[in-house]
């Protein structure tokens, strides 16, 4: 029986891993569904000059999607960006927080959120048939066959409902699966890319647009890069806690001492993500051409549009400090939703655990927010480092860093923590394991 018990749990996390797969393996056979009406020969030569832009950065999380102007071409992106919305209104507005208090007003705010992921999408399904009615390949020939209403209607329609299908995909990696569904999605899409990164990257090397040295420091940069990254998600702070010593029917409970692991980098992988989705909303609106219906006698204005359309683009300088801000802000952010500090504070109270010399309550609160604060400072630094890592390369190296810094945080952030849920599932089933066989040799346990 035990045997049984322990082989079905084992199939229960294979079978997960199975869904996992198999839920990826329809997100990538979406991005080969492209919206009909366009050039593909045109549009691949647009996405080549356009590498380095906002389109380029976008195109990277969606897994090449982008470039092939498919149905998944926003991906998860509307979704993350609706869901940061409604988080910050919920720390933000009183009603927010008071729904978010019980399980009817969770789903309400979730619900809410895929509404606004839908109008999300209209918008920027709309900004993305502007963009490619005005673009055109190496050649000059133009990426949409027939512009006008009725293609983007259909691309509108069509980017809704693959951005909607994705999430659903999402949903149910989280649900059935292994690992966080989005995650997960954005995993996949970074990791679709690399082939086609380190081919471009050895061409340029048999082309002699690359040196044999250069060609070194990127490979050394890659690996000093995944070492890094691998070390610091893997540190720990740990609070030291002592349980007070209790008598319950003559036996004596308590006494000893444990840890309280709070991770280096507590908010993960999440702020860069969140910065690149809120980054895309002034890149969409740039799409609009707002420039065009300004009047000329406000030409101050126009130059200020123009200005920060030029500078907005991923690699400037302004983009990468606004860039920079949002990931240390979200670094606080999401390092407060995922680490609540009072609820620890009561738990440790409740079940008579303390921090040697912090009194229990509201000043080990305190204790523990000071931590997380202060890692979340360091964890932030770190993150925006590595994501900024090469436009550093491009700027001041002249190298050419195809793995970009946001992708390979997330490609390894994403391993970890996959890994992770995969081994504390096993852990578990070798505790049924020993808790049965103890159970077994030892009848004055009721439950066996």
């Amino acid at each position: 029986m035990e045997d049984l018990t322990v082989k079905s749990k084992n199939n229960e996390l294979l079978n997960r891993i199975l869904f996992t797969i198999a839920m990826l393996a329809v997100f990538r056979a979406g991005t080969q569904i492209a919206i009909p009406g366009i050039d593909a020969v045109a549009l691949s030569s647009f996405f080549g000059n356009a590498s380095n832009s906002a389109l380029g950065l976008f195109n990277r999380f969606t897994g090449g999607a982008l470039e092939r102007f498919s149905i998944f071409a926003l991906g998860v992106m509307p979704y993350i960006t609706s869901s940061i919305i409604f988080s910050l209104m919920a720390m933000s507005f009183p009603f927010f927080t008071e729904l978010q208090k019980d399980a009817d007003g969770r789903k309400k705010i979730s619900q809410w959120t895929r509404y606004g992921a839908v109008l999300l999408c209209i918008f920027q399904g709309y900004g993305l048939a502007l963009v490619m009615e005005n673009s055109r390949g190496s050649t000059g020939s133009p990426v949409v066959l027939d512009p006008g209403l009725y293609f983007r209607l259909i691309t509108i329609i069509s980017l809704a409902a693959g951005s909607m299908l994705v999430m659903w995909i999402g949903e149910r990696i989280s649900e059935r699966g292994i690992g966080n569904g989005t995650s997960m999605i954005i995993f996949a899409g970074i990791a679709a890319s690399i082939p086609s990164a380190v081919l471009n990257t050895f061409t340029l090397f048999r082309n002699g647009e690359l040196s044999a040295v250069v060609l070194l420091v990127i490979f050394a940069v890659i690996v000093v890069s995944f070492w890094f990254i691998i070390f610091i998600e893997r540190s720990f702070r740990k609070v030291l806690i002592t349980y007070a010593k209790r008598v319950v029917n003559n036996r004596v409970y308590g006494g000893q001492t444990s840890h309280l692991p709070i991770k280096l980098n507590v908010s993960g992988i999440m702020p860069p993500i969140f910065a690149s989705a809120l980054l895309t909303i002034p890149n969409t609106l740039f799409q609009y051409n707002f420039s065009a219906i300004i009047p000329e006698k406000f030409y101050i204005l126009k130059l200020i549009f123009d200005s920060l359309h030029s500078t907005l683009m991923p690699g400037n300088f302004l983009h990468s400090i606004i860039f920079s801000v949002l990931i240390i802000f979200f670094s606080f952010f999401y390092s407060n939703m995922q680490f609540r500090a009072k609820d620890i504070a009561e738990m440790l109270q409740k079940n008579g655990g303390f921090v040697p010399g912090v009194r229990p309550g509201i000043k080990t609160e305190d204790f523990l927010r000071s931590i997380v604060d202060r890692l979340s400072l360091v964890g932030g630094i770190y993150v925006t480092l590595i994501c900024l890592l090469p436009s550093a390369l491009l700027h001041f190296f002249n190298v050419p860093f195809y793995f970009g810094g946001t992708s390979v945080l997330i490609l390894v952030g994403v391993a970890i923590d996959t890994l992770s849920q995969a081994e504390s599932y096993l852990i578990s089933n070798r505790y049924d394991k020993v808790y049965k066989s103890k159970g077994k040799y030892n009848p004055s346990m009721k439950r066996f």
